[in-house]
């Protein structure tokens, strides 16, 4: 083995501990992150960050503090230059928040207001200022402590008390409104899931963009013709299905694990350009992502 192999081959081992290290708080750190961006996919991306962040400190710390606080913080940050860099109405910016004198009205009892967080759509969450919304996830989806999430967003407890009282408060106002029916499918979408079915994949290449790009979220990437072999191990497996569906608004490709399976265990997203897919983004190797996934059949 040459030195740069053997290089390689400590960079790969060094990557899969590191996974293997995370791997328990990883659906944590989802949960809060596609709450504060509102998006099951855009919270999967900030995830990614954050861990790759992460990865490359470590090396560079003397000491590496608690893991799990510290994977927060920097969840937290990523989530915020997130909808900061993509224009996000973000309400009442978290660093300007102040202790409030004024004790807020009772809350509903924890257990209460946790059903009510758990049960709420991802993309609700977005109409929280910022501060209300870390406090609500952190509290009443992930079950921290009051004196964690002190610590982990480094405010005040009169100030974190407040948030959550009026994160909790408007979360319930929106409960009250009715979401919109989805579209109906686009026939490209259609057409793609139709000829994935049949197993034709000649119809599927056909379909694709000469510079497309794969990714298999969390796995590997792929552009081109090497996607050839995203579909050739797709032909290996024989139980699965795949139906047009709609997540937060965007068209997605619900995939059933087993024929009788009555919710999917993952998603694709397609891109286009015109008539031919650009890009595909399946979620198969992180199926965390659709446990909180507000996805509706088409």
């Amino acid at each position: 083995m040459s030195e740069e192999d053997s290089l390689i081959a400590i960079q790969h081992e060094g990557r899969r501990r590191f996974l293997e290290l995370v791997a328990d708080v990883r659906p944590e750190l989802h949960r809060y992150c596609a709450r504060m961006t509102g998006s099951v996919a855009d919270g999967e991306d900030i995830v990614q960050d954050t861990l790759a962040r992460a990865y490359y400190l470590l090396p560079e710390m003397d000491e590496v503090p608690a893991f799990r606080p510290w994977l927060f913080r920097i969840a937290h940050n990523r989530a915020l230059d997130h909808l900061r860099s993509y224009g996000a109405r973000m309400g009442e910016p978290l660093e300007t928040v102040q202790d409030s004198a004024v004790h807020p009205a009772p809350d509903p009892g924890d257990d209460i207001a946790r059903q009510q967080a758990v049960q709420a759509a991802v993309s609700r969450f977005v109409e929280l200022a910022p501060a209300q919304r870390s406090c609500v996830i952190l509290k009443d989806v992930l079950g921290h402590s009051l004196d964690e999430i002190v610590g982990l967003l480094e405010l005040s407890l009169p100030a974190v008390k407040a948030a959550l009282h009026r994160g909790r408060v408007r979360l319930r106002e929106l409960k009250a409104t009715q979401p919109t029916a989805p579209p109906r499918t686009s026939p490209a979408v259609a057409r793609y899931v139709a000829l994935f079915n049949a197993r034709d994949w000649d119809g599927v290449r056909a379909m694709l963009a000469e510079d497309v790009q794969l990714n298999l979220v969390s796995r590997a990437q792929r552009a081109g013709r090497a996607v050839g072999n995203y579909l050739t191990n797709y032909d290996r497996m024989h139980d699965w299905r795949l139906a047009p569906a709609w997540l937060e608004g965007r068209e997605v490709i619900a995939v059933f694990r087993a024929p009788d399976d009555a919710r999917p265990g993952y998603f694709i997203e397609l891109r286009f350009d015109r008539d031919k897919i650009k890009s595909i983004r399946d979620f198969r190797y992180v199926p965390y992502v659709i446990g909180d996934a507000a996805l509706v059949l088409a």
